[in-house]
């Protein structure tokens, strides 16, 4: 059989593995014990969903068998999240100029500042669910003492009425989320992370 994780081959010795299944467990518990978890499954080229995991458990391994798989550890997120930190400060700072930008006619700067608080967003919330995958470790994750989720839907609704202000054009509006709501949640996700 064929062993890859994160797209590089191991050569691995079959003890009493006589299945997939068998397979996924002995290395799940290797992966265990070094603050690590499988994200992802490939079985012969196909993708495998978690609706579709029971069905392979119980195939047996070939010697033309091709498994890939995609772990992630701990230590892993916790970068993710500290080079994130540097990122989050300076958002958090330049969205208290955005309504100066707007008004001065920089619109452009104001653009790039918006997407980047979007791609900022998107990636902090791809490590929190990541982190996820480690109870222990997700549980020390509070942002002004809430849950990741909690904090969110609060969050949630701030960005709404941000993204409603800039279809309606409403620089006023997207100023003040900007820096009395949007920049001091900032601040306590660049906190939260220090804290890590």
């Amino acid at each position: 059989m064929e062993f890859y994780v994160n797209n590089e081959k191991l050569d691995i010795i079959l003890e009493n593995e006589k299945t997939v299944g068998d397979v996924l467990k002995s290395f799940e518990e290797e992966c265990a014990k070094n603050n690590a978890t499988t994200i992802n499954i490939v079985l012969n080229g196909k993708n495998i969903g978690a609706e579709e995991f029971d069905s392979i458990f119980d195939e047996p391994l070939k010697e033309d068998t091709k498994l890939e798989l995609i772990i992630v550890t701990q230590s892993e997120i916790k970068n993710s999240f500290q080079s994130q930190k540097e990122e989050c400060n300076a958002l958090s700072e330049q969205l208290q100029n955005l309504s100066v930008q707007l008004q001065s006619g920089k619109d452009k700067e104001a653009t790039i500042l918006i997407s980047k608080l979007a791609d900022f967003i998107e990636k902090f919330c791809h490590s929190a669910t990541l982190s996820a995958l480690f109870p222990e470790f997700y549980s020390k994750l509070s942002i002004d003492g809430k849950s990741v989720n909690d904090f969110f839907q609060d969050f949630s609704q701030i960005l709404n009425d941000f993204e409603q202000a800039i279809a309606s054009k409403d620089t006023v509006l997207m100023g003040d989320l900007a820096e009395y709501e949007i920049s001091p949640r900032l601040q306590s996700i660049a906190k939260t992370i220090e804290e890590l």
